[in-house]
């Protein structure tokens, strides 16, 4: 939030972040702190309902090879468990209107309104989508702390609606700001359903929308789609 005041690095003007959202930053704020406690609630419960007090004493150590495979599979159930509900949501008006269209009031996302949604919405696409990951990947409660902080992370990164130099997230993903700004506009709504971290549902089902980054007039950049 502090490096918003980098106008050059924007995808949207300061003032468009004031006017053109549908919901106050309190408001935000309340909404996330909602979702950042029900999930901590969960967590402790799938922790503790998981729980081996067998292996609690253990000095064993899950080798790296093993670690990074389990990311990788939490990654890979993440995406696909958020990819078909998100583009649900998008198809079903009813869904839409009453649940989805509250994360879409942010027409200007920013950092911490990534995780600002319908409690609804929070519990099934994040909640629940996490637990699948924690228990399909395997992980212990140990790792899966480091996993879901990267992934908080990188939510927050493709929110953040910066574009800014060195970010190692835009190196390694195509999933990133930029491509996200794009489906929270009216043009990209029905198009780059696919986060947080891969773009491969959206070239499979045909829903990925190639873009352009330009110099926007008046300072700053902005995203235009080359897709009709």
């Amino acid at each position: 939030m502090i490096l918003g005041s980098l106008e050059k690095y924007r995808l949207h003007s300061k003032k468009d972040e004031d006017t053109k959202n549908l919901v106050s930053k309190r408001e935000v704020a309340k909404g996330v702190l909602l979702q950042q406690l029900v999930q901590a609630a969960i967590a402790f419960l799938v922790f503790r309902l998981g729980r081996d007090d067998s292996t609690t004493t253990s000095n064993v150590q899950t080798p790296i090879i093993v670690i990074v495979k389990q990311f990788f599979v939490g990654m890979f159930v993440i995406d696909t468990w958020q990819y078909f509900w998100h583009r649900y949501m998008h198809l079903n008006k009813f869904l839409y209107r009453h649940i989805h269209s509250w994360h879409h009031r942010l027409v200007v996302p920013y950092a911490f309104g990534s995780q600002y949604n319908h409690p609804l919405e929070g519990f099934i696409l994040d909640t629940l989508g996490g637990a699948l990951a924690f228990v399909l990947s395997g992980t212990t409660p140990r790792t899966s702390i480091f996993f879901f902080s990267f992934s908080t992370v990188k939510g927050i990164d493709d929110h953040c609606g910066l574009w800014l130099p060195g970010n190692i997230f835009h190196m390694f993903f195509w999933n990133n700001t930029v491509y996200h700004d794009v489906h929270h506009q009216l043009y990209g709504n029905k198009y780059n359903f696919s986060q947080p971290f891969f773009i491969t549902w959206d070239k499979i089902l045909g829903t990925h929308m190639p873009y352009t980054l330009e110099k926007r007039a008046g300072g700053g950049l902005e995203a235009r789609p080359t897709k009709r």
